[in-house]
């Protein structure tokens, strides 16, 4: 694993390929969110694909997602659920390419976000006749390769009594994040807080191979795992190694002011 050329590497490309030159059984924790195809603003992504397209593209990214796995382990999704225009059960579709590839689906977290104070469609008003149900949560949709154990040693598990207690509720009651980097939907560090103590250890390597602005990597980071961040916008990845390198810095500072000697970061 220390061999492996990608590990701690901002990766800029297209997602397909990068994702080919990955070492096989190599990543332990997937978390990624694609683009949902329905307009949204990216740096350097058509986010108004035909929906054909669109799920052929991203099979072939699930292909790889499966191959760099290792056995047992996890690929966390997250997806809307169905909208109101144009409804298409996006998150039915993705579950059913996934199970086709031999992935084991094991369990679905409800994020809930508490956007209904800012709500604007009802449909027919008060009325049974076409009334519309807005949601205000998004999925997290957990896949397994090969099994459902991941292998590690207990001493690297580093998810206190409470925090267990609290994720393994599959109601997640966590805003979404304010502070956008320029990114038009970037994680809350705590969603992904969340999944990388809950679903692996220390010292492993976690993947978004649709990384953004480096929220995935930048908590994998500050909880002592890996990562390997891809994305084909440069612009992301700049600000992605900006954030990392903030991190990097603060952690530097407080050695300093401790009076230890710094270490390499």
């Amino acid at each position: 694993m220390k061999n492996n050329p990608f590990l701690n590497q901002i990766i800029t490309g297209d997602v397909v390929e990068k994702m080919k030159e990955i070492p096989n059984n190599s990543v332990h924790l997937t978390i990624t969110s694609p683009p949902y195809n329905v307009g949204k603003n990216y740096d350097n992504h058509n986010d108004n694909m035909d929906y054909g397209e669109y799920l052929s593209w991203l099979g072939s990214v699930w292909k790889e997602t499966k191959r760099v796995l290792v056995p047992g382990g996890r690929f966390c999704l997250n997806i809307a659920p169905t909208g109101i225009k144009d409804f298409v059960p996006i998150h039915h579709d993705f579950s059913n390419q996934l199970r086709k590839l031999g992935m084991k689906f094991r369990t679905e977290i409800v994020w809930y976000k508490q956007t209904m104070l800012r709500r604007t469609a009802w449909g027919s008003w008060k009325s049974p006749s076409n009334p519309h149900v807005v949601p205000s949560w998004e999925y997290i949709l957990v896949f397994t390769k090969d099994g459902d154990k991941l292998e590690g040693n207990h001493t690297n598990a580093d998810i206190t009594t409470e925090e267990f207690k609290e994720y393994s509720d599959g109601h997640w009651k966590i805003p979404p994040e304010i502070n956008r980097n320029g990114h038009p939907a970037p994680f809350p560090e705590e969603l992904i807080y969340r999944l990388i103590k809950f679903y692996s250890f220390k010292g492993n390597i976690v993947l978004d191979m649709f990384g953004g602005t480096g929220t995935v990597a930048l908590v994998a980071f500050k909880t002592g795992r890996n990562f390997i961040h891809v994305d084909i916008s440069e612009e992301y990845n700049k600000t992605t190694k900006k954030r990392l390198d903030e991190i990097r810095n603060q952690l530097k500072l407080r050695e300093y002011d401790s009076g230890s000697k710094p270490q390499k970061i």
